[in-house]
């Protein structure tokens, strides 16, 4: 394993990227952040040090500014690089899809430019389970599944995105490459230091319902109730945010010991699949809250189901998830009461 423990990690004041900062620092690594707080918030610089006891190191930069960008890798000295930072709201891409292609493919392309300018490094790409589409007549999908045309602009940037990362690769260069494709993380850091901190409305589901019950909003919209499922809602493969950090810490090793030019996708997920109505359910149970909630109308960029066939994440980076959906929604539920009707 080369011995620089320098990365940079894009995003890394975001949900996944903080909790990915923390497993990094646990586990010896030295992570700088790059974030420009257009999607996230300052204050998770003092959840990650009252964790780990140590200052996270942080740039303020925006990854679409490349003279930006490549100040922080004149600055440091970096073995890899772990890229979350991207819009990530499915039906907000519907309505602003140039700011996501924009966005992401920009942050993309000027970290791999930067990549190959500094001589190859580890490189961990933020992927999707969105990239699949729609899949046609299965719902557990491997990393070979057929991808189909993408449900959203969202869904559209990270095909894209792998497409370039694809195509970097069988250019010859040097960088060793690794497409995380998630399914659907969840929940909170159990020490409820950190979290997902939606600006304005929440996208996701479990935010939603926590500000629900928290009484911040009304009502929870579940968005559909005539899908082709057991209780009409849709289906997805909900896991820990944590597992998934730890996925990015197995992930990036795997890529370090490797000697030369390497491209991999992974899927990250359980395996398993929960419905919007089972996630409500076992809500209530957990928290003693009955959730005030209503069925509405599809909304457009949704999938109906889908979760992972994970058996390759097992065998390669020997990571598979470890908590429960129940775990999740716990440390999900207890960061929201900390928080309280922020």
């Amino acid at each position: 394993m080369k011995k620089n423990r320098n990365i940079l990690v894009t995003g890394g004041a975001g949900y996944i990227g903080s909790h990915t900062v923390v497993e990094l620092i646990n586990k010896g690594f030295n992570p700088v952040i790059v974030d420009d707080f257009r999607n996230s918030d300052p204050k998770v610089l003092d959840g990650i040090k009252s964790i780990t006891g140590k200052e996270a190191l942080l740039r303020v930069v925006d990854v679409t500014n490349k003279k930006q960008l490549k100040a922080v890798f004149e600055e440091f000295s970096f073995s890899g690089i772990i890229h979350f930072a991207a819009y990530k709201a499915v039906n907000e891409s519907v309505d602003k899809p140039l700011a996501y292609y924009r966005n992401n493919i920009d942050g993309l392309l000027n970290c791999l430019e930067l990549a190959e300018e500094f001589n190859g490094l580890n490189f961990v790409f933020s992927s999707s389970c969105t990239v699949y589409g729609e899949p046609k007549d299965i719902k557990v999908v491997t990393e070979l599944t057929e991808t189909q045309e993408a449900s959203s602009p969202y869904g559209a940037t990270k095909q894209m995105c792998e497409r370039i990362i694809s195509d970097v690769h069988k250019s010859g260069s040097p960088i060793r490459l690794l497409n995380l494709r998630y399914f659907n993380p969840v929940g909170a850091h159990p020490s409820a230091e950190i979290g997902e901190l939606p600006i304005g409305k929440p996208n996701n589901l479990i935010p939603f319902i926590n500000q629900t019950a928290a009484g911040i909003l009304n009502e929870l919209i579940v968005f559909g109730n005539d899908y082709s499922t057991e209780d009409g809602t849709c289906i997805r493969d909900y896991f820990h945010v944590v597992d998934l950090a730890e996925a990015h810490i197995k992930g990036y090793e795997w890529l370090n010991n490797l000697d030369g030019p390497k491209l991999e996708t992974i899927n990250v997920g359980t395996g398993n699949g929960s419905s919007v109505l089972e996630i409500i359910h076992i809500f209530e149970k957990i928290s003693n809250e009955s959730l005030k909630w209503k069925f509405g109308p599809r909304r457009e960029g949704d999938i109906e189901q889908i979760y992972a066939d994970t058996s390759k994440a097992q065998e390669l980076i020997s990571w598979s998830a470890e908590r429960t959906i129940e775990d999740a929604i716990t440390d999900a539920w207890n960061w929201q009461k900390k928080l309280g009707n922020e």
